[in-house]
């Protein structure tokens, strides 16, 4: 619960709108060859959100026990508030520091650095391993371990920016004097980044807060509910990191500067090629969370406390999740077609429309369903969101034309041997009483997995699709 917070934030200030407003100005600027204006408006920037953020943190640390009770009501007191509490105020700083790594992550995007912005995220995971393994043990109260695994994962996040920054001559200045922020504000690129952020902060994070109006609702669920949508989450969300937030920030920079020049076309080839991948990929994952969900819940988390009634659980949220992930990474291909035209306002209209619509599905989904409804209503919200956008990028002749039919029906044909070879396996084994055996239960995860693997690309090719052409549209 505590670290829904820092985990929002981040999501919505650093991977989501400040990379939707600032990756396209800083495209535009670059693009003119103007190394030194494109240095100015980094400063500028990178003083304004180091001012807003410190101001952001400490009211943060200062309101925990507020914003703990406005995110979970059901808990109302008692050790796990107060855990709760504590653990928001030790890791509310990661905000400022992984809000600065989004800032040296879109400069280094924008000039086809990608290679440390891609290995970041792993500095965070290996701290929180570390702590856990380390660190709690030495502790009174073991779960403050992670926390503080959190603030060290960002720490190291930020310092792995500054040399790959300062190679490429961008490093930022910030202004630490009264007058800096007067100055950075008068720059007008970044009044622009401004005005482009706060609708945008909105508009890519509607899913982020549905989720977290969710995590209330689930607060108020039986006991458990909390813990079984987390579980759900994570394993939700390695597709739509590895596919969609990677495609997304591959895609922006080169939008943005396609647009930039006028070059529509080109703008629009890379939003198919972008759709295309998307569909190739994540729909067998999005089958796998849906038909595969008890081996993968019992193999990765099925130790210690987490019992059968834990698996089962866990694999209702995997199943409801399944039926909106391709939604949810078809939001991060899209809405960057917009961010790159710097047309805030359509996304945001479509976010405040699908809030609602998320919302109001839980009316259905969750009396029905319990916490599996939950994830239900993010996909679905997901869905309909990315059908929206996909509507508005083609009304605005963004999206040129493409065999959809053909391509969506070779797909579907190659998932189905895929499909049932995952259906057969899911039901060939125990998974449950395997735990006497965790390392045969990890090898059948394995071999099953890959053999679908094998399987579906070799579908691919029969059916027509070639892996060149998506090579090819990549350079």
């Amino acid at each position: 619960m505590a670290f829904r917070l820092p985990n929002l934030l981040r999501r919505l200030f650093a991977e989501g709108a400040f990379s939707q407003a600032f990756v396209p100005i800083l495209g535009e600027v670059s693009s003119s060859g103007d190394q030194k204006q494109a240095h100015i408006l980094v400063n500028a920037v990178a003083t304004l959100l180091f001012w807003a953020l410190l101001l952001t943190v400490l009211l943060g640390v200062i309101g925990a026990p507020l914003l703990i009770l406005v995110i979970a009501t059901g808990f109302k007191g008692g050790p796990a508030y107060e855990a709760s509490v504590v653990m928001t105020r030790i890791m509310f700083p990661y905000i400022g520091l992984i809000s600065m790594v989004s800032l040296s992550a879109g400069i280094l995007n924008t000039f086809q650095r990608f290679a440390i912005p891609a290995f970041t995220p792993v500095l965070l995971n290996l701290a929180l391993i570390g702590s856990a393994v380390f660190l709690a043990p030495q502790l009174e109260q073991p779960i403050y371990a992670l926390s503080i695994g959190v603030l060290l994962g960002g720490v190291l996040q930020l310092a792995i920016q500054v040399p790959a920054l300062s190679r490429l001559g961008l490093l930022p200045r910030i202004g630490l004097l009264p007058g800096a922020v007067k100055t950075a504000i008068t720059n007008p690129e970044a009044r622009r980044v401004l005005k482009l952020m706060g609708p945008a902060v909105f508009a890519v994070s509607v899913a982020q807060i549905s989720l977290v109006i969710n995590t209330n609702i689930a607060s108020r669920l039986p006991a458990g509910s909390v813990s079984w949508l987390s579980y759900a989450d994570r394993l939700m969300e390695f597709p739509t990191a590895l596919l969609g937030v990677a495609l997304g920030t591959v895609l922006l920079p080169s939008l943005s500067k396609a647009n930039a020049q006028n070059d529509l076309e080109h703008a629009g080839e890379l939003l198919i090629w972008g759709l295309q991948l998307t569909f190739l990929l994540a729909a067998p994952c999005a089958l796998t969370l849906f038909i595969f969900g008890e081996p993968l819940a019992a193999v990765l988390y099925h130790y210690g406390k987490f019992n059968a009634l834990d698996v089962l659980m866990t694999q209702r949220a995997l199943a409801a999740y399944g039926v909106g992930l391709i939604g949810l990474i078809l939001v991060k291909i899209l809405a960057p077609g917009f961010y790159s035209r710097q047309d805030i306002r359509t996304p945001v209209k479509i976010g405040l429309f699908v809030l609602v619509a998320t919302q109001l599905a839980n009316l259905i989904f969750v009396p029905w369903l319990g916490h599996a409804g939950l994830a239900l209503s993010i996909g679905a919200g997901a869905c309909l969101n990315a059908g929206l956008l996909w509507l508005g990028l083609r009304k605005r002749g963004a999206l040129p034309d493409a065999t959809w039919g053909k391509y969506l029906g070779q797909l579907f044909l190659a998932l189905i041997p895929f499909g049932v070879l995952l259906y057969y396996a899911a039901n060939a084994h125990d998974w449950i009483a395997l735990q006497v055996n965790p390392w045969i239960r990890i090898g059948l995860l394995a071999g099953w997995l890959s053999a679908a693997a094998v399987i579906y690309f070799a579908a691919l090719g029969l059916v027509g699709i070639r892996w060149q052409k998506f090579l090819r549209h990549a350079k």
